[in-house]
């Protein structure tokens, strides 16, 4: 198994030298083949796991989480979340205007194209960021990406958009060093506990970890946001980045930054292929 993590997490680092001296021309192989070895991964520690089955986390791999969860989605703590967001959604700025108009389709199904990398702005967007700044783009103050309404207002998007296809593009080298980076902070080492997303969510994937058993890493994204029993209500998967790495007595970054929409990217295109299956319950 460690020699598997130690290839991978080289592969990495020499696709991190090659940025920038010709890696480029062929970026959208080297995507592909990272994708193909993250999945081979799971697919050999995980043998009798569907790729599909992947977008719900810790539930895929262990048989008495699942069931345990299958009986509190019967029923699904966030429904009031969602009907919270439809009103949201669906309630005028103080302009007239309303959200389904910054969006394609009318912001209606359409999560499986979030995060998306922004050729003009050369930034990742997440759903999140753009509803804030749709509600700026109409005059209205920012929400908090932690929880509260705009959480339940994306809830409510990824709930019409459920069982579509994630398919996340990298359209060109910009976005490539976005992607670069998401991986980047996905295997680094941080806090004082010295740990990576990796270890928990590869190397220890199924592994007891204290009380907990670490879900993997593949397809972790699909499912946001999502209600925590932890946290006894609705959150963002930033809010979730941000806990990891107070785990391991990191700083977190800000929820929405760079880095954290970068890991986003990162991880979403590693699923892509799996299903919407957000908002959903998590431990």
């Amino acid at each position: 198994m460690k020699k598997i993590l130690l290839s991978v997490m080289a592969s990495v680092t020499f696709v991190a030298v090659l940025t920038g001296c010709g890696a480029k021309e062929n970026f959208q192989q080297t995507v592909q083949t990272d994708t193909e070895k993250f999945r081979a991964f799971f697919a050999k520690r995980f043998t009798g796991v569907e790729f599909a089955d992947y977008n719900n986390g810790v539930y895929a791999i262990d048989a008495d989480s699942r069931e345990q969860w299958l009986e509190i989605e019967e029923f699904a703590p966030y429904e009031l979340n969602i009907d919270n967001g439809k009103e949201l959604f669906e309630t005028p700025f103080a302009n007239g205007k309303t959200y389904g108009e910054c969006f394609a389709n009318g912001g209606i199904g359409i999560r499986q194209n979030y995060p998306q990398f922004d050729t003009t702005a050369n930034e990742v967007i997440t759903l999140e960021l753009a509803i804030n700044r749709c509600r700026a783009a109409n005059g209205e103050s920012a929400l908090s990406y932690k929880t509260g309404d705009l959480v339940d207002i994306s809830a409510y998007m990824a709930f019409t958009s459920r069982d579509k296809l994630f398919a996340i593009e990298v359209p060109n080298g910009d976005a490539y060093d976005a992607y670069l980076s998401g991986q980047k902070l996905f295997y680094s080492k941080h806090g004082q506990l010295n740990m990576a997303c990796a270890d928990c969510h590869m190397r220890a994937s199924g592994q007891k970890l204290r009380a907990d058993i670490p879900g993997p890493a593949l397809g972790q994204a699909t499912g946001f946001p999502v209600y925590r029993s932890k946290w006894e209500g609705m959150g963002s998967l930033h809010y979730r980045y941000a806990g990891c790495m107070r785990d391991i007595r990191a700083r977190p970054f800000p929820l929405q930054s760079v880095q954290f929409r970068n890991l986003e990217y990162f991880q979403t295109i590693m699923g892509n292929g799996l299903t919407v299956n957000g908002p959903s319950a998590r431990k």
